[in-house]
Formats: C-alpha cells, sequence, structure tokens
C-alpha cells in the first residue's frame, strides 16, 4: 500500500445536524463518547496499511483540525514518508469554496501528484463502518479497473439518497443513477438497490486525467455522482466492489449519521447487550485521541440512600466522568461528565464536559459539550414545554441542547398533582 494515497473529504456543512454543527464540522462531531465520526475513517486507512492520508477540509474545520493534531500525528512518520496532512481549501480556481467532491480533490490535484501515487482511495469521512480498504485495492488491481466503487446493498426506499447502480455478472457498472425519484432494484430482487457508498478506488493517472477534463465543463456539478462516473462507465472500466464488513458480526454494520435522529440511533445502538458496531474488537480498533484522565467514578452507594446511589446500567461512561449520586440508564456519557445526585439521565447522549444539576431529569436527548442543566429541571419530558424554551427537536422526538443555547437560567420544572 506504500504506492496508495487516501484522500478524505471532511469539507461538508453537515446542515442536517445543527445544531451539532453551528461550531464544528461534521466529521468533527463527537460519536460513541470518547470518538469522532472522522475516527472510522482514518482508523480503517491506518488498519489497511495506508499511511498517506490527506484530509480536506472546508467548514468549521478547527476542531477537526485540533483533533487529528492531539490524536492522529503521532502514528506516522515523515522520514518514511507517512503522514497525516489536514488541507484546507486552496481556492485555486476563481477563489470559490469546493463546487462537489470531484472539485474538492481537483482543487488539490497538485499535493497528490506530488506524492506520485498509482493508486487514490477517496473516502467520505462521516460515515460509521469499519471496512479493509486493502481488499478493495487488491480487486481494483485484479480487474485492470480504471475506477472501483463501494457498494452496498440498500433497501429500495432508502436508495433514493444513494448513488444506485447496475452491474454485470462480473461487477462491471452499465448504469449508475444518482439520488433517482425511481431506482432500478437489483435484478431478481425488487426490495434492494445496489448503491454506491462514497468510497472510491482510481488509478491515478486516470483520476487526474478525468478531473482535469471534468474542470472544463460549465454545466458540470464538478461531482463524482452526478457527473464523473456517469461520463466514463460507458468508455472505461468501472466496477463496483461489494462491501465487506470487517466488524466481525452477522449482519454489515455501516451508517450515513446524517440527520440528528439518524446519528442518535446509531449512538443508542452502542449500549446494547450485543451491538452490532463491535468497539471492543482487539482485530480492527476504532482509535482517538485519548485525552490524560482519571478512570469514571460512581460514589454515594455506601450511604444506605437509594435515592442517592451513583450508578449506570446499560450505558458507556467515559475518563474523567463522576455518577455522583444520580442514576444514568441506556446513554452515551462522554470525558469528564457530571451526574449530580438524585439526578435521572435515560436514552440520552451527553458529550464531553456536561454536568447535570442535582434532581434533574434528562430523557432522550443530545446535549453538547460543556452545557450545565441546572438543578430540578426537566429535558424531554414535555415536549411542548422544551419547544417553548427554544430547544431544538428532532422529528423522532429527540431534544437537542447546543452550546450556544441559553440553558444555565432555565427555571426549575414544577409538577402540579
Amino acid at each position: 500500500m506504500r504506492n496508495v494515497v487516501a484522500a478524505v473529504l471532511a469539507g461538508g456543512k453537515g446542515s442536517r445536524l445543527e445544531p451539532l454543527t453551528r461550531d464544528r464540522a461534521k466529521p468533527a462531531v463527537p460519536f460513541g463518547g470518547a470518538y469522532r465520526i472522522i475516527d472510522f475513517a482514518l482508523s480503517n486507512c491506518l488498519n489497511s496499511g495506508i499511511r498517506k492520508m490527506l484530509v480536506l477540509t472546508q467548514y468549521k474545520g478547527m476542531s477537526l483540525d485540533r483533533h487529528i493534531n492531539l490524536g492522529w500525528r503521532h502514528f506516522f512518520c515523515r522520514e518514511l514518508g507517512e503522514f497525516i496532512d489536514v488541507v484546507p481549501p486552496q481556492q485555486r480556481i476563481d477563489e470559490h469554496w469546493y463546487q462537489g467532491t470531484a472539485d474538492a480533490v481537483y482543487q488539490n490535484i497538485y499535493t497528490i501528484e506530488k506524492e506520485r501515487p498509482e493508486y487514490v482511495v477517496i473516502l467520505a469521512g462521516d460515515h460509521i463502518y469499519k471496512m479493509n480498504y486493502r481488499t478493495m485495492v487488491e480487486f481494483h488491481k485484479e480487474t485492470g479497473a480504471d475506477m472501483t466503487v463501494g457498494a452496498l446493498r440498500v433497501s429500495a426506499d432508502a436508495a433514493r439518497q444513494f448513488g444506485v447502480m447496475q452491474v454485470d455478472q462480473d461487477s462491471r457498472i452499465v448504469g449508475f443513477q444518482e439520488k433517482p425519484d425511481s431506482p432500478k432494484t437489483i435484478p431478481g430482487d425488487d426490495a434492494h438497490c445496489l448503491a454506491s457508498m462514497g468510497i472510491y478506488v482510481f488509478t491515478a493517472r486516470f483520476l487526474f486525467e478525468q478531473l482535469c477534463q471534468d474542470a472544463t465543463k460549465p454545466r458540470s456539478r464538478h461531482d463524482f455522482g452526478h457527473d464523473l462516473i456517469p461520463s466514463t462507465i460507458q468508455s472505461h472500466r468501472i466496477f463496483a466492489f461489494p462491501f465487506r464488513d470487517e466488524n466481525r458480526k452477522r449482519d454489515a454494520y455501516w451508517r450515513d449519521v446524517g440527520t440528528l435522529d439518524a446519528y442518535y440511533q446509531a449512538s443508542m445502538d452502542l449500549v446494547a447487550v450485543d451491538p452490532l458496531l463491535n468497539m471492543y474488537d482487539e482485530h480492527w480498533p476504532v482509535r482517538t485521541y485519548q485525552p490524560n484522565l482519571p478512570p469514571p467514578k460512581f460514589v454515594f452507594g455506601s450511604t444506605g440512600d437509594h435515592d442517592r446511589c451513583g450508578h449506570a446500567i446499560d450505558s458507556t461512561v467515559c475518563a474523567g466522568s463522576i455518577i455522583s449520586g444520580g442514576l444514568v440508564e441506556r446513554s452515551v456519557l462522554g470525558t469528564n461528565v457530571r451526574v449530580n445526585s438524585f439526578s435521572h439521565v435515560q436514552d440520552s447522549i451527553l458529550f464531553a464536559g456536561v454536568d447535570i444539576g442535582r434532581h434533574a431529569k434528562v430523557r432522550r436527548a443530545i446535549i453538547d459539550k460543556g452545557v450545565r442543566i441546572p438543578g430540578k429541571v426537566e429535558i424531554g419530558q414535555d415536549p411542548e414545554a422544551d419547544r417553548a424554551r427554544g430547544l431544538t427537536l428532532t422529528d423522532g422526538g429527540i431534544v437537542v441542547i447546543a452550546k450556544s443555547d441559553d440553558v444555565e437560567h432555565l427555571k426549575p420544572t414544577v409538577r402540579v398533582a
């Protein structure tokens, strides 16, 4: 894999994840307590033997840049030609932002060419999955492909949000539709379609030629799915590679956490007794920045007061957190979280540094970094009350509290008998 460079697209606005993306890029959103979303793509690269990575940022990239500097640089040795570089927009063309996925790579073509790779792997930095890219590169070589597209079987209804492929018996792509209203299903299976995962392996010379040609087309969206794939499937060797999960579970796991409800559900998957996504897998570890913090602590169990006993059930609790006489159920707690006496947290995601006041009740909520919930306040118990406070409610009824929300002055909830 020495002749492979990976370009990780990490510049999307993530507007459907507002307010979690008000101050950070979508790939930098925390996930699973200790991780960021981008850690999955980067871990896949590292575990696959790819040691030359470019992370292409655009919007609100400071948090992502800091995370990679703290948690990822030490894995690579410059003297051996290894690196992970965060590349902000260079605005080499007409001083505009990236116009599409292909344009993002095109505007950084000089940086990629400088490494003289034979193959380029292009990835999205905002999906949750485990995959060995080495096997995909080997498939690309064996088939003599110019381009190989990662393929995932999805339901016909969900396929409207993807690029949908039709392939022949050799897995060569013969048709492609980008987010079609009526997607073509897999022959013999009317319920499913073959969708693009946004994972591509290119022969480098072919990639450079196609990007340069696409850049000259004024009507192009400069996007791999909308433009580059459809324009090359008839004239070049474009293949589909079926997703092979390294998660070591019965069902393949891949999630696009592009909406708040999808993000919440994927996070809640982690606290199941036997979660679909195995975070305790030594075979395919997910790496991240691990701050130097003490282990989590649970206190006041010895007082004899059953209402003041710090404990967590069916939950993930990260380092530095203290469950100080409160109860946590089916929740994901980040680092340095404090749950104070007589409080109750259910089915929720608490980012780093969240403080839950005494006698507070939090249910089905996502609470951003550093937010303090005052004592005796109830969140997620009454949707109308939460909406009246100006808090975000998702279609699925999840309350989302951002760092900028004024919750410090919330009045205690008064129950009428």
